[in-house]
């Protein structure tokens, strides 16, 4: 019975982020491919925007009215038709899409996906506590088969190819995207039930949002904290919005029109899912040997080397560059996301724990994230959707990427000068890693 409930989880996992996987990384190649380039980071913004609302909003839903499972459901059912009408609209309009149809269609699917992050972990704590299952040593193998999940799709998109149409032309991510939403539908209401608090003192508005936490900024450690926490959430979303389109865009030079790796630029960033799932494993040692201030270093200084490497890189001398810019991928993204959220669950009170990792999500994935698209597209745009040549637009993503990296640089610098760490949130960090083992961890609303 235990080992049915886990497969079922790590299933469940899969299915979750493979919804994401099947979009995130390469939509930008196809935006590009449908003469809708200079847009790629609105596509990308929107997603920061309404993760600032939507997750807590149905959050409350499913605590207060609904069970997880059955919101689970709802929010895969309109999430998938949705994305199924975008691919629709895609198909039908060839070379003649418009911005705004897709962009409506796009908007209410990612609305009512992102809080199924959420929910789907609401739904695997639920059921592992029915199981009597111990829910830090028993979720962090399910939540691995997310990322899996993840990887497989966006492979899928990037190797099956419709014979004599250019995958770049094509809507098959969008079709993808519905179709693992749509299986998710029934599979989510075969979970067990989620048990539903009415009453009028659990939780609220206010809290799921962060609000409550705000008050942490009159602690001037911990206002320093959350300013960079919204610096750093700056990077999050700049490679998976441009990743892509930039490594595919050297396929337009007659030096590299045959590199497999212009040819394959999904397949080639999925190295950095792939990282995330190893990086993850090394966080409690490094939470134990250096502290919670070097960690989150680490973490900015690899953000430096991620957008740096793919400024140097090429997809023939310089392709080792580009895959060690999927390897520091792993540290920059688990080593903040992680540790951070740590750090504030240490150094907060208990009965407002749940509204500051809910700042924190809105200082990073929120507010960050959503300035960091905004301000990379109009970097992008003006370095290089500015140009038509293809060597001229080469150049100008070199100068973008060592923008990002000088700006990654001088939060880190910052950081490393302002921010204090205690020997307080030391001791705490180790009473916490010293009985845990690699597999104790937990990434919650991570980028897979």
């Amino acid at each position: 019975m235990v080992k049915m409930i886990r497969t079922r989880l790590a299933a469940m996992s899969f299915l979750e982020f493979a919804v994401w996987g099947s979009y995130l990384i390469s939509l930008g190649n196809f935006l590009s491919g449908i003469g809708l380039a200079k847009d790629i980071y609105w596509f990308y913004t929107v997603q920061g925007i309404v993760s600032i609302l939507m997750p807590a909003l149905v959050g409350i839903v499913a605590d207060k009215w609904v069970q997880a499972q059955k919101m689970l459901s709802l929010c895969h059912l309109i999430a998938g038709l949705s994305m199924g009408a975008a691919g629709w609209y895609c198909l039908s309009h060839g070379e003649n899409v418009e911005f705004g149809p897709l962009f409506v269609l796009y908007t209410v699917s990612v609305a009512f996906y992102m809080p199924t992050i959420g929910l789907s972990n609401a739904v695997a704590y639920s059921a592992l506590s029915k199981a009597g299952l111990d829910t830090i040593k028993a979720f962090p193998p399910i939540r691995v088969l997310g990322t899996v999940g993840f990887i497989v799709a966006e492979l899928m998109v990037n190797f099956i190819h419709i014979e004599g149409v250019s995958m770049q032309y094509t809507c098959y991510q969008l079709f993808l995207s519905g179709a693992f939403s749509l299986v998710m539908v029934g599979y989510a209401l075969t979970m067990p039930a989620c048990p539903v608090n009415k009453s009028k003192t659990a939780g609220g508005l206010a809290e799921a949002l962060g609000i409550k936490a705000f008050s942490l900024f009159k602690e001037k450690r911990m206002a320093i904290f959350f300013i960079f926490s919204f610096m750093l959430g700056v990077s999050l979303q700049i490679t998976n919005s441009y990743g892509t389109p930039f490594i595919s865009s050297f396929s337009q030079v007659v030096e590299y029109a045959n590199s497999w790796v212009a040819k394959n630029s999904t397949a080639l960033i999925s190295l950095s899912q792939m990282s995330e799932t190893l990086c993850i494993l090394l966080i409690p040692f490094c939470l134990k040997k250096f502290g919670i201030k070097a960690v989150m270093l680490m973490s900015m200084f690899a953000w430096v080397l991620r957008f740096g490497f793919f400024g140097l890189g090429n997809p023939e001398g310089g392709v080792a560059l580009f895959v060690a810019s999927m390897i520091v991928y792993g540290v920059a993204f688990d080593f903040f996301n992680v540790s951070g959220s740590l750090y504030v669950d240490t150094q907060t009170d208990a009965s407002m724990r749940s509204s500051a990792q809910g700042l924190f999500m809105l200082m990073t994935n929120g507010l960050g994230a959503t300035a960091g698209t905004l301000v990379a597209g109009a970097i992008v745009n003006h370095f290089v959707y500015s140009h038509e040549d293809p060597m001229a637009q080469i150049e100008g993503w070199k100068i973008s990427w060592y923008c990002f990296a000088g700006f990654a640089l001088i939060v880190a610098i910052a950081f490393w000068l302002i921010f204090k760490d205690d020997t307080k949130t030391k001791d705490k960090e180790k009473d916490i890693f010293q009985d845990s083992d690699p597999g104790g961890m937990v990434v919650e609303n991570g980028n897979v």
